[in-house]
């Protein structure tokens, strides 16, 4: 902002001996401190001294401290920014390489900033370009042997997605983001099941069925039996917008095992994600084929023997409550609720009542005293204390 108020020659006689100076110092922090200057600096300065501002750029890119090229290839991009195309292509991207194949050093701090950097600049580039230029770097983040480098490059995917377009998407991206969702490491493989359902969607609509058929979904089918936790709750909260995305057919055939797979996994969240999502299948499958698929498990796992997974259920009962409406709701699920007030365990009892409050805020105070109230207050006079004594908390919440 300040540079941008000055003029050239102000710039060139204050602000560039300042971006040299630090760019020469023997302390590395003004060196990294240079870094982030360079792309301000460059566009109001002259052609001889731009030429220069490339050469002292170069300089931080192979300095001999790694925290000086970690803050080059963290600023590389917004430096490309400025640089003029030819000056790009022949001096910046070569710069980019070094930094993205920090291998000398064995830097993969250097190497994963290096990532973001090539998606600045690949939005920068042509296809072809892009293809001949920036590619085989991608290619080879999406293998590096740091697992860090890796999940950065799992993280931005979608970015880099938008970066190159959809025909080098379709011809490369799609083998190394299938080969992200088989990753060694647990957090690469979270990072990029998280990613699945907008990269998907983000194919173009004539080949995403073509794609997702034998590349993608192979993978899924892999994650779905997982053995970390935090890989299947990411994929669980994503594997339902697919159905969109895969047609009636396919999802009937494809993913509906997978979601009841999840839905009968140990760990809540993964559950609670699959829940959280069925308004998604719903509108593809419609609710008569949710009903025979999917609510049977939920009523089987409603029943379970651990009163924790019966727990579980009914704090997810609210919002599949609110996803399959009043009609739907009374004649599968409100016996089952009514149910939890006479359990044995005094947590499900409790849970229950809270279970009614909420219900009560979503269906209304009419549905309350059509269908809750005298099964209430019918429980006052049960011969066993503890219904009658459930029946006071009812009241309570």
């Amino acid at each position: 902002m300040i540079a941008a108020d000055h003029s050239p020659a102000d710039i060139e006689k204050h602000f560039a001996p300042l971006v040299k100076r630090l760019s020469q110092g023997d302390w590395f922090t003004s060196r990294t401190s240079a870094c982030g200057l360079y792309a301000v600096c460059y566009p109001h300065v002259s052609v001889a001294l731009k030429s220069e501002l490339r050469m002292m750029f170069k300089c931080l890119c192979t300095d001999d401290t790694p925290m000086v090229r970690r803050a080059a290839a963290s600023k590389i991009g917004e430096f490309a920014k400025a640089v003029e195309m030819e000056h790009l292509k022949g001096e910046i991207i070569p710069l980019f390489n070094s930094l993205a194949n920090d291998e000398q050093f064995s830097q993969d701090s250097v190497r994963l900033l290096a990532v973001e950097a090539g998606i600045t600049i690949a939005g920068l580039l042509t296809e072809s370009d892009i293809e001949t230029l920036l590619l085989p770097m991608f290619r080879s983040a999406a293998s590096d042997k740091s697992w860090r480098v890796r999940f950065m490059i799992a993280d931005k995917f979608i970015e880099l997605q938008k970066a190159v377009g959809p025909t080098i998407t379709k011809n490369h991206l799609v083998f190394h983001f299938s080969g992200l969702l088989k990753d060694v490491e647990a957090e690469v493989r979270a990072s990029a099941a998280n990613k699945i359902k907008e990269f998907c969607t983000n194919l173009p609509a004539d080949i995403q069925e073509a794609v997702i058929m034998p590349n993608i979904l192979p993978a899924v089918k892999e994650l779905v039996c997982d053995t970390n936790q935090h890989v299947k709750a990411a994929l669980a909260s994503v594997i339902m917008g697919l159905s969109p995305i895969m047609g009636k057919d396919n999802t009937i055939q494809h993913l509906l095992p997978l979601f009841l797979i999840l839905l009968k996994d140990e760990h809540s969240d993964v559950r609670l994600n699959i829940i959280s999502n069925l308004d998604s299948v719903n509108k593809v499958i419609g609710i008569h084929q949710l009903s025979q698929s999917l609510l049977p498990a939920i009523v089987e796992l409603a029943e379970d023997p651990k009163w924790r997974v019966r727990l579980a259920i009914i704090e997810h009962m609210p919002l599949l409550a609110e996803q399959l409406g009043v009609e739907f709701f009374d004649e599968k699920l409100n016996s089952l609720c009514m149910s939890w007030l006479v359990d044995g365990v005094f947590a499900i009892r409790s849970a229950a009542t809270s279970n009614l409050k909420k219900l009560v805020s979503i269906f209304g105070l009419e549905w309350a005293q059509n269908t809750v109230i005298s099964k209430v207050l019918s429980m006052a006079r049960d011969p066993n204390y503890l219904h009658r004594m459930t029946t006071l908390f009812a009241i309570n919440v």
